[in-house]
């Protein structure tokens, strides 16, 4: 019997960029791609219409900042494991991010398969 695909929602600014993420996420049989948001706001909305398994998040985008809508989505829907993809992930973000209950902090300098691991791993721990 075969998985559904994990449902993920692609959250940040650069269009570019969640194209990007889109298709790969969409070429890797084990994940599809629910939809995109371009803000915190707009995530929030979406988040509650898709239910998605999992939330790639960006930490800076107009509006509110990934981090703002992790607190909300937080309260909102504690279970949706949250991933950080983004330009800043020092030290203080990293730890700010994980305090907020995010499962991963990944750097947008990294691999995108970095993030696909660690996506999948998530799941092979039966965190979502």
């Amino acid at each position: 019997m075969s998985k559904r695909p994990k449902s993920v929602l692609i959250v940040d600014d650069g269009a570019l960029l969640r194209q990007k993420l889109s298709e790969r996420f969409s070429r890797e049989g084990d994940f599809e791609v629910c939809g995109e948001a371009g803000d915190g706001q707009e995530a929030i909305e979406k988040v509650q219409q898709l239910q998605p398994d999992l939330i790639i998040m960006d930490v800076s985008m107009p509006k509110m900042n990934g981090l703002d809508a992790v607190r909300v989505l937080r309260k909102l829907i504690p279970s949706i494991p949250i991933i950080v993809f983004s330009n800043y992930s020092d030290a203080f973000v990293k730890t700010l991010a994980l305090s907020l209950g995010v499962a991963a902090v990944i750097s947008k300098s990294q691999n995108i398969s970095v993030l696909l691991s660690a996506a999948r791993e998530l799941f092979l721990r039966g965190a979502a």
